[in-house]
């Protein structure tokens, strides 16, 4: 018998929001970027410090709703200790996840991100559990700052090389 997706995302969601991994400062971080989805008020700060490409250590605080919350509690948790390219690899099928374009099945890394494959059908809530990848791309480019707004929309500009 498997669980009702729905309430397991509901479930993650849930626990995510109330305990979020990696959520604080991070003194001494070797890369930062802010993100703004001026849409539902989400503003997030994400730090990390890489070391030998590696994701040594990350964190994010600032105001947001619980989906952007719990995405980039367990974005955190998904990239921390690796390689730079697995973690732009996973900005990909997320976001491409979350957006529709592909379905979790067809991402190879997604792992328990996989909770988030029906955020598609909720556009409103999509700029919201993609806020924290596009932040973590910007921190990657040294990009100080991204946005769900207009032209710097994540849904509608392409993701780059990150």
């Amino acid at each position: 018998m498997s669980a009702d997706p729905k309430a397991l995302y509901q479930e993650v969601i849930l626990d995510h929001n109330r305990k979020p991994r990696n959520y604080g400062e991070l003194s001494d971080a070797s890369h930062h970027a802010e993100g703004v989805n001026p849409l539902c008020g989400d503003h997030i700060h994400l730090a990390l410090d890489i070391r030998d490409d590696t994701i040594a250590r990350i964190a994010f605080h600032g105001e947001s709703c619980a989906i952007c919350k719990a995405s980039a509690s367990m974005m955190t948790a998904a990239v921390k200790g690796k390689h730079t390219d697995e973690a732009k690899t996973l900005i990909h099928e997320f976001v491409d996840m979350a957006t529709g374009r592909v379905t979790a099945e067809d991402s190879p890394h997604i792992g328990r991100l996989a909770v988030f494959s029906g955020i598609s059908a909720l556009p409103m809530r999509v700029k919201c559990a993609i806020l924290p990848w596009h932040t973590l791309q910007a921190a990657f480019h040294a990009e100080p700052s991204t946005s769900t707004e207009a032209g710097a929309d994540p849904i509608q500009a392409p993701l780059g090389d990150a």
